[in-house]
């Protein structure tokens, strides 16, 4: 099974999460198919917080992967700021 869920970077208290589609059954970490955008909950007021290729996205659960609860609602709040 598919799953669209983050990935952890960055530096000890400073974290960054990649947005990434992997298979299920890989780490937290470990290899993916493909990054699809990124969360940086630190980011300041003139930093981006959250990028999402929605064309990438539409693809990835058309062709049935599942979105984690975390990436739902980020889904959710990207979409609340574009509009």
């Amino acid at each position: 099974m598919v799953v669209i869920r983050l990935a952890r970077g960055g530096a000890k208290a400073r974290p960054f999460f990649n947005i990434v589609v992997a298979d299920k059954r890989t780490r937290r970490d470990g290899r993916f198919i493909e990054r699809i955008g990124f969360y940086n909950p630190i980011a300041t007021a003139s930093e981006e917080s959250i990028r999402i290729a929605q064309d990438r996205l539409t693809y990835w659960r058309s062709v049935g992967a599942q979105a984690s609860p975390t990436v739902e609602r980020l889904i959710k709040q990207s979409a609340a700021k574009a509009a």
